[in-house]
């Protein structure tokens, strides 16, 4: 479904994505994984095709990143991305706007059942709200892949549960999730796939169960055998 070959970004003399080459298959759970500044959010948005890589290549479904890719993958930034006027419904016709395959009545449906009121000025609700608003933004797309930039950041162990439960709810048959997070311990019993980026390299990856079968290792413990001795570069 999607394939990195020699992906690279570099940002001036600094280095953000190093040499990445990976693929990920159709309709699984996969976690990206590393501290702040290992390279995740640089890879997630090349996907995304808001950043060009500076080298390598990046296909989805066999077609270079592009205008036509876009119509099929979601993203879900860590960035507030919302104009201060906003209400939970503006954010939702903003999104209709932009994306043909947007399902408003969905997304009306999920803010309802996330208790989120649609009249409320987005700059006024809390970090738990903010993180149940952008996961009803990305899972009304009706996109292939979604990938959800460190979804549990800022949020506490309540909203932090439901959050989780979202996503296991929308990890529907075809479509696949990429959710980057140094929580790690927090993804464990519900991925598929687990990459550990350092330093902008992939350091280790494979399917979630046979890495703990052949290492004898949980996937919490991998991490902090691969982070824990001095741990990766962060960068801001």
């Amino acid at each position: 479904m999607l394939e990195c070959r020699n992906v690279g970004k570099k940002y001036g003399g600094k280095t953000a994505v190093d040499d990445v080459t990976m693929c990920v298959e159709d309709g699984r759970l996969v976690a990206l994984l590393g501290p702040n500044g290992s390279g995740k959010t640089t890879l997630m948005k090349m996907v995304a095709g808001l950043v060009k890589p500076t080298s390598g290549q990046i296909r989805f479904d066999h077609a270079p990143i592009g205008v036509e890719t876009k119509r099929h993958v979601a993203y879900m930034p860590t960035e507030a991305y919302f104009y201060n006027y906003m209400t939970a419904l503006d954010a939702g016709k903003y999104y209709r706007d932009f994306f043909q395959d947007f399902d408003f009545a969905r997304y009306e449906e999920m803010l309802r059942q996330e208790k989120l009121d649609a009249k409320q000025k987005v700059r006024s609700m809390s970090s738990g709200m903010m993180a149940k608003l952008k996961l009803a933004l990305a899972f009304s797309r009706n996109s292939r892949l979604v990938m959800l930039d460190e979804p549990l950041n800022g949020i506490d162990i309540i909203a932090r549960e439901r959050t989780l439960g979202l996503i296991r709810e929308n990890h529907t048959d075809g479509r696949t999730l990429i959710v980057s997070s140094h929580l790690v311990d927090e993804l464990e019993d519900m991925i598929d796939d687990a990459i550990f980026m350092k330093d902008g390299k992939i350091v280790r990856m494979g399917d979630a169960k046979a890495m703990r079968s052949e290492s004898g290792m949980s996937i919490v413990d991998m991490y902090m055998q691969i982070y824990g001795e001095g741990g990766a570069k962060a960068d801001a």
